[in-house]
């Protein structure tokens, strides 16, 4: 087998490989003769159809046969001899496919960059320092009521949070739109259900009234023949209902399934679950932090080839979220919106399996034992849940490589200052989007 390498980019190789044309022929042979003992073809006896015979009906794909397969074994061969590492699966074009010759092809992959992990020095993380108070508390249990609340019928005007019951029917010129009418539909104000303008325009109405709304469709709204057009509702307001909540007593409280069935024993149980939400909030912070100064610190080259994959992956991961179910096809989502974070996660990737590589890192037993026996907390029989993790390799390994995610960040962060900052719940718990808006806004004023 003759093998040689051409360098067209950083990440880019052209391989050409020859192989023996005896190789290859003694494969069809081979091939030609088992289909011959096997063939039943009308004529002839099983077992004695002629090898000629065999070739003359099936010879073109025999040989397409063997030369994938010869295709498969030598491409595996020549990467480990010119000790490559493809990044993907390679591109093959075949330049001579001809009986009795020597059978060549050229396969262009991308390889895997050399990566030399550059570890972040000088820096700092800020880790948020905060308590759950017991205003906090209180508003889940304030979310707890809304999320129970039920609704009665009221003599008076619709005021905002109240539900109304309504009939409406769309126009656009006079006509009526797709979509755009319906009867006894109940809707909350304030729950921004429908476009702009729609519940702010109910708020006011009685039950029996009827309402008109001129309004207007956002630009970008989902249906294009009505993005930013001029429309008109006719509303019946059927009934207007407030909102009651549940009061917190014994009966309500025992939907909870917990052992305490008093307002403290609800309490201590959203207590307890807050503290373990802002205990992970808090290692995620810091986390992103540490994360961040890695991949500032280090300049690598991509293969697109994984970027592309990641890309798929992310695609496919969105599209089963909220696309399921639905004829769609997940590469339609336009891959910008997803280039950005999947270069992030493949160089995050690379870097980390370096780390891995080079400190010698393996995933820590006691810190595997500690986050499986966490998660079995949750159940009725932690035990037995975490026997379940042990006996199933699948799940055992996605925990270990939880904990060797959780080891590299410990390794980046022993070079960095970690500064504590105090901090309240709610700065550590909100979403990253809302600090960059605020930021944003800061920066704006």
């Amino acid at each position: 087998m003759q093998v040689s390498v051409e360098t067209t980019s950083s990440l880019e190789r052209r391989m050409t490989v020859g192989v023996p044309s005896q190789i290859v022929e003694a494969d069809v042979q081979k091939k030609l003769q088992e289909m011959a003992r096997s063939a039943r073809i009308n004529g002839f006896r099983p077992g004695k159809v002629p090898v000629r015979e065999i070739k003359r009906r099936y010879g073109k794909e025999i040989r397409q046969e063997v030369i994938s397969a010869v295709i498969s074994k030598t491409f595996y061969e020549a990467v480990q001899k010119e000790e490559l590492k493809p990044a993907g699966m390679p591109n093959i074009e075949s330049t001579k496919d001809e009986s009795g010759q020597e059978f060549e092809y050229v396969a262009t992959f991308e390889v895997y960059p050399e990566v030399e992990v550059v570890k972040p020095s000088g820096a700092s993380v800020s880790k948020p320092l905060a308590e759950v108070g017991e205003e906090d508390i209180e508003k889940v249990l304030e979310n707890i009521r809304q999320q129970n609340k039920s609704w009665q019928g009221v003599e008076r005007a619709a005021q905002e949070g109240d539900q109304v019951n309504i009939d409406y029917v769309g126009t656009k010129d006079g006509e009526e739109f797709e979509g755009g009418k319906a009867d006894g539909t109940a809707l909350e104000l304030g729950s921004n259900t429908m476009i702009p303008g729609f519940e702010d325009g109910l708020v006011g109405a009685n039950a029996g009234e009827e309402v008109i709304l001129d309004l207007t469709f956002p630009e970008q709204y989902q249906a294009e023949e009505l993005a930013g057009q001029a429309v008109q509702f006719k509303v019946k307001v059927n009934e207007v209902q407030e909102a009651v909540l549940p009061e917190l007593d014994e009966e309500f409280i025992r939907k909870f399934n917990i052992e305490d069935n008093s307002v403290d024993g609800l309490k201590a149980e959203i207590r307890k679950n807050l503290e373990k939400e802002l205990e992970q909030a808090v290692q995620n912070k810091v986390k992103t932090q540490a994360i961040d100064h890695l991949l500032d610190a280090n300049e690598i080259d991509l293969p697109n080839t994984l970027i592309q994959q990641e890309i798929q992956r992310m695609q496919q991961q969105m599209f089963g979220q909220f696309g399921g179910g639905q004829n769609f096809d997940p590469s339609l989502l336009p891959q910008d919106m997803f280039k950005e974070q999947a270069e992030r996660s493949v160089k995050l990737a690379l870097l980390a399996s370096e780390i891995i590589k080079t400190e010698e890192i393996k995933a820590d037993a006691d810190r595997v034992r500690t986050m499986i026996e966490d998660m079995a907390k949750n159940y009725e029989q932690p035990e037995q849940v975490v026997n379940w993790y042990y006996s199933n390799e699948e799940k055992l390994a996605e925990i270990e490589s939880a904990v060797l995610e959780e080891q590299v960040v410990d390794s980046i962060l022993s070079g960095l200052e970690v500064n504590e900052v105090e901090s309240s719940y709610e700065e550590v718990m909100r979403p990253p989007q809302a600090e960059e808006a605020e930021s944003e806004e800061k920066v704006d004023e």
